[in-house]
């Protein structure tokens, strides 16, 4: 500014005049929101959806608000996975098996969530070795002698937000929690938060060492196939 302040005078003929005063620089500050819109319980035809308030937070000064899909601001948006919170964007084979593994889960019934494992061609992966029985086994891996903590794991692993991921190929399947497929070192308060709903923040610290989500998840094809809901790498 000086500079051309200087060339101005001189065109003029005028002196530059000492203590000439600098022109006072305005900051606009910018503000908005942004809405992070947490899991919302999904349910059945049975069972009722939780709702769960929105959260919205000001932006801070001089950053662009974050996008809604929970990317830090000033990242590519592009090579972030999408998060998706809305059941309808499933298909209907993906959205009835979701739905079943829910209504047992939430109604405590082992029997239900039997007839919903034998209902796949083939058996689903509940263990990264071999089992036996495959309700026995998830009794087993509970932390109560009644098989709940299990069943109630289920639950918010189906609540939680989900990802559409590898589309167009044979692997194409839905994912829940999208932390599974999401890079940990990525997510934003408001993502941790929702996480923290899963896991302990001891878990997590154990995850960012290896770099990859280590709780459980659940994952259903495009044809509504149950394919795993296992914990470990």
């Amino acid at each position: 500014m000086i500079v051309r302040l200087r060339c101005l005078l001189a065109v003029a003929g005028l002196a530059l005049a000492i203590g000439l005063p600098h022109a006072a620089s305005a900051k606009t500050v910018k503000t908005d929101t942004i809405t992070v819109n947490p899991a919302q319980a999904p349910g059945g035809p049975d069972i009722p959806a939780g709702d769960v308030p929105s959260v919205t937070q000001s932006a801070p000064d001089d950053t662009e608000p974050a996008a809604e899909s929970g990317a830090p601001a000033g990242q590519d948006q592009a090579e972030l996975p999408e998060v998706l919170y809305d059941l309808g964007r499933l298909p209907p084979p993906v959205a009835r098996m979701h739905a079943q593994l829910l209504e047992a889960a939430l109604g405590a019934d082992f029997n239900r969530l039997r007839m919903v494992l034998e209902s796949n061609e083939m058996p689903p992966t509940l263990s990264l070795t071999e089992i036996g029985d495959p309700i026995e086994f998830l009794k087993e891996n509970s932390g109560d002698p009644d098989g709940l903590e299990i069943l109630g794991i289920l639950a918010d692993t189906l609540s939680a937000g989900f990802v559409h991921v590898d589309v167009g190929t044979p692997q194409e399947m839905y994912i829940w929690p999208y932390f599974a497929r999401y890079p940990l070192n990525r997510l934003t308060p408001q993502q941790k938060v929702e996480m923290y709903r899963l896991i302990t923040s001891a878990d997590f610290a154990e995850m960012e060492d290896y770099g990859v989500w280590l709780f459980y998840r659940v994952g259903i094809g495009k044809d509504g196939t149950l394919h795993y809901f296992v914990a470990g790498e």
